[in-house]
């Protein structure tokens, strides 16, 4: 079995597509998950699952929760030792000081054309960013909610993306080691 992490985007947000945690572990169970778990209320789910190939199931997911809960939120699904690789690989290790200071958006694929120059540009000081394959790391000491690159990075990258804080990323590898 292969631990995954599923990443659930935008549920749970502002009173908005709310989705109860069990209720998602539940989900996993049913489409062969095993040994499932939760970290805070905004769909980071740590599961075992014996499937090689992530789009169907994170499909699967997403159908599911449409199907009960009028919604389908986007999924992405990360097998544990790559999470585990972004989270070696951060760039800022001045993060642990203030862990909600750097997110790590995960990009469903490799961008083709990310517009870089525009990213630099919308850069203030204390913003730093680095792009590493399928996982963008933005560093914003003044705080994410300020950021206008922030605001635009998805769009600048030209894929999907879901972000998570560095706080979020480090229990979430915590979580897949046991």
């Amino acid at each position: 079995m292969t631990i995954w992490i599923a990443l659930l985007r935008g549920i749970n947000v502002g009173g908005n597509h709310l989705l109860p945690m069990k209720r998602l572990m539940a989900i996993i169970d049913s489409l062969g998950g095993s040994n499932a778990r939760t970290y805070i209320q905004s769909g980071n789910v740590v599961f075992e699952h014996k499937i090689k190939s992530p789009a169907k199931l994170e499909r699967a997911i997403a159908d599911a929760v449409d199907a009960e809960f009028g919604f389908a939120p986007r999924v992405l699904l990360i097998p544990a030792d790559a999470l585990v690789a972004a989270a070696e690989g951060n760039p800022y290790p001045q993060a642990d000081a203030e862990p909600k200071n750097l997110h790590l958006y995960f990009l469903e694929s490799l961008p083709v054309k990310p517009d870089i120059a525009t990213m630099k540009s919308l850069a203030v000081e204390g913003e730093q960013f680095t792009l590493r394959d399928q996982v963008f790391y933005l560093h914003a000491r003044d705080g994410i909610g300020k950021s206008k690159l922030a605001e635009r990075v998805e769009r600048l990258l030209g894929v999907a993306a879901t972000a998570r804080n560095w706080r979020t990323v480090t229990t979430l590898v915590e979580m897949s080691r046991g």
